[in-house]
């Protein structure tokens, strides 16, 4: 406010009097009985220290008598002045919220894969709700503050993390990334040895926390992780999922399409078994607008095939490590085909993916094993396994393919 400089002395002498004697008794007495809260300290507080109240150079109470007597004035009747609560004044709370929506997704391990899997769930806004879990505090947080300030641009979503597995409580779905790189020479028996001591330690809280989830595990090696996730959770095997060949199957999908030249997604392939170099690759079954390749080439996938597709799933085995030699890691394709399996379990889709699962029974397996099959994926888990129509050539493939899984699994030590 700008005073005009006709105004006399005398007259604003009037006008402050007259200001002073309406707010000590109207303005004073609403605003403390409205705000009954003490005044936070201020930033400002930490830069002049004891002097906060004054201003830079003259003393406040140096000047006229008009200007000490408003200064008292304002000493006396705010020195009981109290801030309000933004949120009391600002939200009418007529209900409680939710703590845990119906589609909130625990991801276990903030790691590469861990981060790939949030991005593709948050980025295509699959879930409100994540929770992440990390036994490294810093790692965690500067994860989950990157996650939580990019929230405005991606919808909103409700994103925790903490290194405490409470924070998992009431997950629809589970995702274990947890899990150690292999050390140089190590055997594959000895980091599934090492990665089973793992699991062993985290599955029974987070059941504890969240008893009708469906767990899907990406940890490697995938199908023997599944099956000690299974045997530690005490759940039921379609509970209990494994990423398995569905990664590997889009890769076949993709080699196949770059070859014709046609959309990946408009190719129908599955690779089958183990999630490694013994997985199976159906060529029996591929097939495009309903055409079978096999009605053209009869021997498709075989040495005697004169065009060489079989070099094409040759070409898939070799993708995984290709990629992890020439980055350091896999963790996108990896990231995006597990929210497929997610979106499956959170919109109950019935949509059939390759995935690990209990397989014995199915093609003349006898032992209790976890492999890749095309199966049925809703709300619950697996619903339904495909009884796929493969050739006995495939069948031994697949055969032999439960026989290294299960040469494994028998020597690994999975009691408490």
């Amino acid at each position: 406010m700008v005073l005009s400089p006709i105004l006399l002395k005398s007259s604003l002498s009037i006008c402050l009097k007259n200001l002073i004697c309406v707010t000590s008794t109207t303005a004073i007495g609403s605003v403390r009985s409205r705000y009954s809260h003490p005044l936070p300290p201020t930033v400002l507080a930490k830069i002049f220290g004891s002097n906060k109240g004054k201003p830079f150079g003259k003393d406040a109470t140096a000047g006229s008598d008009l200007q000490r007597n408003t200064v008292n004035f304002l000493k006396v009747n705010y020195s009981n002045f109290s801030s309000p609560c933004l949120r009391e004044e600002l939200l009418c709370k007529t209900s409680e919220s939710v703590r845990d929506c119906c589609h909130k997704v625990t991801i276990v391990g903030a790691g590469m894969v861990g981060i790939s899997v949030a991005n593709a769930l948050l980025l295509q806004r699959i879930t409100s709700h994540i929770a992440i879990v990390d036994a490294f505090p810093k790692k965690l947080e500067g994860e989950g503050m990157d996650f939580a300030h990019s929230s405005p641009f991606i919808g909103d979503p409700k994103i925790e993390y903490d290194t405490d597995f409470c924070v998992t409580n009431n997950s629809k779905v589970v995702v274990i990334c947890a899990g150690v790189r292999p050390k140089a020479k190590e055997s594959r028996l000895d980091l599934v040895q090492r990665n089973a001591e793992i699991l062993k330690n985290i599955i029974p809280p987070l059941v504890n926390y969240s008893p009708n989830a469906v767990f899907i595990v990406i940890s490697n090696p995938v199908d023997i992780l599944t099956w000690i996730t299974w045997k530690v959770s005490g759940l039921p095997p379609y509970q209990v999922i494994g990423s398995g060949t569905h990664l590997d199957s889009g890769r076949f999908r993709y080699l196949i399409g770059d070859r014709l030249g046609i959309a990946p997604s408009s190719v129908q392939a599955f690779m089958i078994g183990e999630h490694g170099d013994s997985m199976v690759p159906l060529w029996s079954g591929v097939s495009v607008a309903g055409v079978q390749f096999r009605d053209i080439i009869p021997n498709i996938g075989l040495e005697t095939d004169d065009e060489k597709w079989y070099e094409v799933s040759r070409e898939v085995i070799k993708l995984g490590p290709t990629v992890r030699c020439l980055k350091g890691y896999s963790n996108t394709a990896i990231g995006f085909s597990a929210v497929d399996i997610i979106i499956a379990v959170l919109r109950n889709t019935q949509a059939i993916i390759p995935v690990s699962t209990l397989v014995q029974g199915h093609h003349d397996v006898c032992d209790e094993v976890f492999l890749s099959l095309p199966c049925v994926i809703g709300e619950n888990g697996i619903t339904n396994i495909i009884r796929m129509h493969i050739t006995e050539y495939e069948k031994k493939l697949f055969l032999s393919s439960a026989n290294i899984v299960h040469n494994i699994q028998k020597k690994i030590n999975i009691k408490a």
